[in-house]
């Protein structure tokens, strides 16, 4: 089997809101088009594309599933992708593998943040925009109020319907199409809708070509040949946005919605991109052939699975190509393509396909592939959103630390949203991610891969110490025990720096010889690696040693340092030391019915309110929280929301921390380090 048409591909990525239909609408397209022999459902657990255990447990997808079928000569390749925000990655590395997005709103719910998130990243990418409103069978669906607010946030002459539904939730019966009805088929009451939706579409159809608007202005007709390339040139010019009525439930509008996909929507050899050097791809159905990967998978049985989108040219099974990233040799085996978990062997591959290829020894999620070293470009790497919530790692036996991170590590390298990092100030491994259900995920998966057991806990806010005040302390090191001794005087002045650190030596007249310098400003780093207070990292400060003392037999390089150390803790207790904490940046979007909520939470956890202004049907607020207040803010924002509200966090600065929070926090400290020492 070969494909050898990339004219007659069209690759979309499916998005919206968790519970839109976007799933049932994937299930349905494959069986209208004869790909799947019975209709797939999501609460059967018979779904294509929610087929993995935790996607039909939860009714929900988690991760994108990639499907195709033929429909009238033309194939799709096309991608479910999770409506959760957790699942962000799976979402955006789709996009990038696609040539348009279809959205799918909810007839009854409206304008959600999964549909304004879905919207955002079509419009970063470049990508036309079709959108299909859903569920209009159902109680207090409403496509006119639905229309409506696509029209206010997004253009009320770009988004424009192609057809809309006769009847309303239960009586909804079967859908219009504004271009192609007959005027006898048009109930009265919607006649005057029609032609005022079909005059916006033939001036948007005008608008694409001079010579068009010209002879539409002087009151001709233009052919049906002129209407469709018009079409398809403003769609693809983002001039107009086609919205489809329908219900998947009855399957009502789907058949018209995949004909408009054929007529309206472009085909791979239009989308051309950058490469990552700046260069121009224009993809051919010839020539030098590349692929990126943009997702790969880790199997418990067949190992790692890589997805990759074919640019240009054409792609073999059973032949080389380079990892364009890395100029590494890759054998590719056998090319499948995928209808969920189903994967159907392919001879070869042309631009817009969508395949799988098993077992590439050293190419990762991001790499591009190429059978040319010198014409082949490798494409930039796509950026991700930085986790909003962490988790320290512990083994729950013992000795299975270094196998937990290596599987967490290995989940990371399929997974760009997945972050393992050591935080050197609380000396613990964090696992970061897009929200609590994200990071569970994943340790399920990493139970399935490697084994083992781990138990996440919160992590230890990284505070950091520092004086706001000047303080002087002395300290003499004296021991003898036999032999040579232990003697050093050190006298050290502490005062507070806006940022950064200083270490200056006014020793003078020698009361200090010039080799032992260099221990006191070591023992000055050491004492600031565990600060006085709670045990944290001491910064922006400038330490002056002035005078001392010492022997010409006893006094080391170590006695300096231990002297200096002791010297540092008690000057520094005579500066007013305080607690700094780290304040994050965190910017909110929600729903205008859940502000108060979420302002009166905020000033509840310390927050403090910067601004708030409305995107696209949704409030953004930015505001600056301290970091330990909103460890598990993920958690509480979905809960407060509905799961409707995101957020995005970002390091702000360190500030000082309250007198009765940092009371607190050194009273803990005390009570474990006193626990530690008995």
């Amino acid at each position: 089997m070969k494909i050898t048409t990339p004219g007659t591909i069209r690759n979309f990525v499916v998005a919206g809101h968790n519970g839109c239909g976007k799933t049932s609408l994937c299930d349905l397209m494959l069986f209208k088009a004869g790909a799947v022999d019975r209709l797939g459902s999501v609460d059967a657990k018979t779904s294509v594309s929610d087929f993995t255990a935790d996607e039909q447990d939860k009714r929900s997808s988690i991760y994108s599933a990639f499907m195709n079928c033929t429909w009238k000569d033309h194939r799709f390749f096309f991608t479910d992708t999770p409506g959760y925000g957790e699942f962000i990655g799976e979402m955006i590395s789709s996009f990038r593998s696609c040539g348009f997005a279809v959205l799918v709103a909810d007839g009854v719910e409206g304008i959600e943040t999964g549909f304004s998130r879905a919207w955002k990243y079509a419009k970063e990418f470049l990508l036309p925009k079709i959108v299909f409103v859903n569920r209009l069978d159902r109680e207090m669906a409403d496509f006119d109020s639905v229309l409506s607010t696509l029209q206010e946030n997004y253009g009320a002459t770009v988004c424009v319907p192609v057809t809309i539904p006769v009847g309303r939730e239960a009586s909804f019966s079967k859908v219009l199409n504004i271009l192609t009805c007959a005027d006898s088929d048009i109930p009265e009451d919607l006649k005057s809708v029609v032609a005022k939706y079909r005059e916006q579409i033939m001036d948007a159809v005008a608008e694409t070509d001079e010579a068009l608007t010209e002879r539409y202005l002087m009151g001709e007709k233009l052919t049906e040949e002129e209407v469709a390339k018009g079409l398809h040139a403003a769609v693809k010019a983002g001039t107009l946005i086609p919205v489809f009525a329908g219900s998947t439930a009855k399957d009502l509008g789907v058949t018209e919605l995949m004909d408009g996909i054929v007529e309206m929507m472009p085909n791979p050899l239009e989308r051309v991109r950058k490469t990552d050097d700046g260069n121009t791809m224009v993809p051919q159905e010839d020539g030098p052939a590349a692929a990126f990967v943009f997702k790969s998978a880790l199997d418990p049985f067949i190992g790692q699975m890589a997805y990759i989108r074919v640019l240009t040219g054409t792609i073999k099974s059973n032949s080389d190509i380079f990892n364009l990233n890395t100029q590494a040799k890759e054998h590719i085996g056998q090319l499948v393509l995928l209808n969920g978990k189903n994967q159907v062997p392919v001879d070869e591959v042309c631009p817009g396909c969508i395949c799988g290829i098993a077992k590439l020894r050293a190419t990762k999620t991001g790499d591009t592939l190429g059978t040319s070293l010198t014409e082949n470009h490798p494409m930039p790497r796509q950026t991700y959103p930085g986790a909003v919530i962490s988790f320290a790692i512990h083994a729950v036996k013992s000795g299975e630390e270094d196998k937990i991170i290596s599987g967490f590590q290995r989940l990371a390298e399929c997974d760009p949203t997945l972050v393992i990092q050591r935080n050197d100030e609380t000396h613990e491994t964090l696992i970061c991610g897009m929200g609590e259900q994200h990071i569970m995920n994943a340790v399920k998966n990493l139970k399935a891969l490697s084994k083992v057991d781990v138990d996440l806990q919160l992590p230890k806010i990284p505070y950091r110490e520092t004086v706001t005040g000047r303080g002087e302390a002395m300290y003499r090191h004296k021991k003898q025990s036999g032999g040579h001794g232990q003697f050093a005087e050190v006298h050290l002045r502490i005062e507070s720096m806006p940022d950064g650190f200083e270490f200056v030596n006014a020793i003078v007249g020698g009361a200090i010889p010039k080799n032992f310098i260099p221990a006191v400003e070591k023992g000055v780093h050491e004492a600031m690696e565990r600060g006085p207070l709670a045990g944290c990292v001491v910064e922006n400060m400038r330490v002056t040693v002035y005078d001392g003392k010492y022997h010409d037999v006893d006094s080391s390089e170590m006695a300096f340092k231990i002297a200096t150390r002791r010297a540092f803790k008690d000057a520094m207790a005579k500066a007013k030391p305080v607690l700094m904490e780290p304040i994050m940046n965190v910017k909110i979007m929600i729903p205008d019915a859940y502000t108060g909520d979420i302002t009166g939470n905020l000033n509840h956890k310390r927050g403090r309110i910067l601004g708030m202004n409305s995107v696209e049907g949704l409030q953004v607020l930015e505001a600056e929280v301290p970091q330990a207040e909103i460890l598990k803010y993920a958690t509480e924002l979905r809960s407060m929301t509905q799961g409707k509200g995101s957020h995005e966090l970002s390091f702000a600065r360190y500030d000082v921390v309250p007198a009765n929070v940092m009371n607190e926090i050194i009273s803990k400290f005390k009570a474990e380090n006193a626990e530690e020492e008995d």
